[in-house]
């Protein structure tokens, strides 16, 4: 029967009436002024192109195949495009601004053993060789001040065990925990008092009746984290739940965070902080396997969607929550659930009551966009426990989803939380994602665009609890800030030269970071300095597409790896200086973005005439990199992170011509075309030994529509041979320790927070 049935379900979905979404407009509802004439581009059917580096097809089947057959139309073969250096795209006397960001070829450490000579000064020498850029949009009075800093006494037994070591011991131990540098005598975030020593936990069993879920869920920013007089407000609230159920987390601080946040520039002003970005969150307990998925899934969910059309006795179709609507939509008072997402990184555009346990939900398009709609992160509250609730968001638009593959939807329970278990889990069953009878006109060519169903049930684990759902696990622009100035502190600066500094503004108005890591000269001595001086550069980006968060889960490994006390990472410091813009798209990422800039552009396409006025961190970073070409200190490596939403695993995108005209069909004299091969080094050495990494999935062909990439611009007009695209998989793993046994299923494996 099953060839039958297969062809009825086509019937069934070709026969359903198309409809037009249910939103005024496709556009974004957000909308930002952007310089120069700028018109966003009308709603289209998006190529292979427009999303990341994938191009898997849909496929109606319940068992759908990840092998699909390659084109490879794309393909660049004019030798002389693929071998030309364009020439410089702008005046060159104006690179000598990035001079200022390469100080450590000309810091003075005339002082340096005098500094740091011997172990009884240091202490007191550590404020004096950290590195603060001033901005002119820096508070008066920060919410942490820097004299109730400390070194938490730990020192070098601050080691953090390396990830290497682990995989190459086969076993895994956790780091040890570093105690958190920003301590008040009076009031303290994290349970840690001024010696740095841990508070108990004295109510780690808290009523949950006295617990203000909905106050204290998702805070206001104005809401003072000091004594406040009124135990009302949310802000005391949260203040006296970290007091009494302190949760210790590496790297965060609820109070940094709230004041990172509050000088974050959003297009709608953000009010409000969702919970799981303030309180932090661990990694799960255990291993966290892929959904195996059952067959027929997808058929059952096409059928109930048939059964709104011929049998709409049990439809309710009523709006509770609409970006577009001035007024509220939600009743506090009725049974259906209560939903929000106007918080940093927040997405859900509309929302809207099916049946009674069933919702339509609609993603809000990239600003000054009419388009993207695959990010979302929303708050959710009201629901009962033990019930199965069934969520469709009827509007993402790639063709294919890992969600088809084992990949589940992420939650975060504020209740879970308060018990003494915050973190993000992977969440969901009844996943599919298939192609809907929705269809967007576009009024240029009046052809039919369509969409994409992504559907799954949770059952919440509480009653009346405040839940977050995600795409992937989130990391907001202000999670960056504060790893960064946190990060900075817990270093040795003895052994570990860091700095902090912007690398210019976005259109937004917020600082886009740029970092350089590498180890302080062992002596001012001339030999030590000429040394230091004369380290090659590498330099790693990221998060230049929002919605691609697993990259700044990879970059905030990267970075506390570079800075640890590990033997990898010293001899990686000792031998090379790291330069490192950990989100090159702030704007977008804060605003709920999930591939443009605040033009509604993708910034990974203007790397070929980036402009300084509007598309500022492209345009810095292609000018910093020209920098270090002028000076004869063109980087080793170039690394740009992204996530992949359509393959498994870790690999990497390079470029090659010879490759390239081979897996065309050119046929060019290997006499008269020389490369450097070294291109492939890096991928076969983490093929060896980091077992998340395929070779099998890494590809070093150029294509035509990756020419304004910041891998193929950076390897043809720097001449790096060595730049790279490295994608992680927002599903996990099928294969090495990360994998699942093979009870979980065929295509089972596992995804833990941070783990990529």
């Amino acid at each position: 029967m099953e060839p039958v049935i297969s062809v009825m379900l086509q019937i069934l979905r070709q026969c359903y009436p198309v409809s037009p979404l249910p939103l005024v407009t496709p556009s974004s509802a957000y909308a930002f002024s952007v310089p120069g004439s700028f018109t966003p581009e009308p709603p289209c059917a998006l190529s292979e192109e427009d999303f990341e580096d994938d191009g898997d097809e849909e496929v109606d089947k319940d068992l759908d195949s990840e092998d699909v057959k390659e084109e490879y139309d794309d393909l660049e073969t004019d030798v002389d495009k693929l071998s030309s250096k364009p020439g410089l795209d702008r005046p060159e006397e104006e690179l000598m601004q990035y001079e200022a960001m390469c100080l450590e070829l000309s810091y003075s450490f005339e002082e340096l053993e005098s500094k740091f000579g011997d172990d009884a000064n240091f202490e007191d020498s550590q404020d004096t060789n950290h590195h603060h850029i001033p901005t002119a949009a820096s508070p008066k009075q920060h919410c942490l001040k820097k004299d109730q800093t400390s070194w938490g006494q730990e020192k070098e037994d601050t080691v953090q065990t390396s990830l290497l070591s682990m995989v190459k011991m086969g076993r895994s131990s956790k780091k040890r925990p570093i105690k958190n540098i920003y301590h008040d005598v009076q009031s303290n975030c994290l349970g840690i008092d001024s010696l740095g020593n841990d508070v108990p936990d004295i109510q780690t069993s808290p009523k949950e009746d006295g617990w203000d879920i909905e106050a204290i869920s998702c805070p206001r920013m104005s809401a003072s984290f000091s004594n406040s007089t009124s135990p009302r407000e949310a802000g005391e609230a949260i203040d006296k739940l970290l007091h009494l159920h302190p949760k210790h987390i590496p790297f965060h601080d609820p109070c940094l965070y709230m004041d990172k946040a509050r000088r974050t520039r959003s297009v709608v002003d953000f009010k409000m902080v969702a919970f799981p970005d303030l309180w932090g969150h661990c990694p799960p307990p255990s291993a966290q396997s892929m959904l195996e998925r059952k067959c027929g899934v997808q058929r059952i969910k096409i059928f109930e969607d048939v059964r709104r059309f011929i049998q709409p006795n049990d439809i309710i179709n009523k709006v509770i929550f609409s970006l577009d609507e001035p007024w509220p939509l939600q009743d506090t008072a009725s049974s259906c659930l209560r939903f929000f997402s106007k918080f940093e990184s927040g997405n859900l555009r509309k929302a809207i009551q099916v049946r009674e346990f069933e919702y339509d939900l609609l993603i809000n398009a990239d600003v000054n966009s009419c388009q993207h709609q695959q990010w979302f992160y929303f708050k959710v509250s009201g629901m009962r426990a033990n019930i199965p609730y069934r969520f469709n968001i009827i509007n993402c638009e790639k063709p294919n989803s890992q969600f088809n593959y084992g990949m589940q939807p992420t939650l975060y329970s504020v209740k879970e939380a308060l018990l003494g278990r915050p973190s993000w889990i992977r969440t969901g069953n009844e996943i599919c994602y298939y192609k809907n009878h929705y269809r967007q006109r576009a009024a240029a060519t009046g052809s039919g665009k369509c969409y994409y169903t992504l559907t799954f049930v949770v059952t919440f684990p509480h009653d009346e609890d405040v839940c977050y759902l995600a795409y992937h696990y989130p990391y907001t622009y202000s999670a960056l800030m504060t790893h960064l100035d946190i990060l900075e502190k817990s270093i040795n600066p003895r052994q570990v030269y860091f700095r902090q500094e912007v690398l210019c503004h976005t259109l937004g108005g917020n600082p886009c970071p740029l970092v350089t890591i590498t180890a302080m000269p062992e002596s001012s001595s001339t030999d030590h300095l000429e040394q230091f001086r004369h380290r090659p550069y590498q330099v790693i980006t990221a998060r230049v597409h929002p919605g691609e968060s697993n990259a700044s889960w990879v970059m905030k490994g990267t970075l506390e790896f570079l800075v640890s006390n590990d033997p990898v990472a010293r001899l990686l410091r000792e031998n090379f200086i790291f330069k490192i813009i950990p989100m090159l798209n702030p704007d977008g990422v804060i605003n709920g973005n999930h591939r443009c800039s605040l033009r509604g552009e993708d910034l990974n396409r203007q790397w070929l005439s980036p402009q300084a006025h509007l598309q500022p961190t492209i345009y810095h970073a292609k000018g910093f990199l020209h920098y270090l070409c002028s000076i004869g200190r063109s980087p080793v490596v170039f690394c740009d992170f992204h996530g992949h939403s359509q393959k498994k695993n870790m690999f990497l995108y390079g470029c090659s011509v010879k490759e390239t005209l081979w897996q065309a069909g050119c046929t060019v004299s290997a006499s008269t075309l020389l490369e450097d091969v070294s291109y492939r080094t890096l991928p076969k050495i983490l093929d060896k030994l980091a077992p998340a990494f395929t070779m099998s999935s890494c590809s070093f062909l150029v294509e035509k529509s990756r020419a304004s990439t910041a891998r193929v611009v950076v390897w043809r007009e720097m001449g790096v041979s060595r730049s790279y695209t490295m994608e992680s998989s927002y599903c996990g793993c099928n294969q090495g320790p990360y994998q699942v046994c093979e009870t979980a299923g065929p295509s089972a494996g596992i995804h833990r927070n941070g783990e990529q």
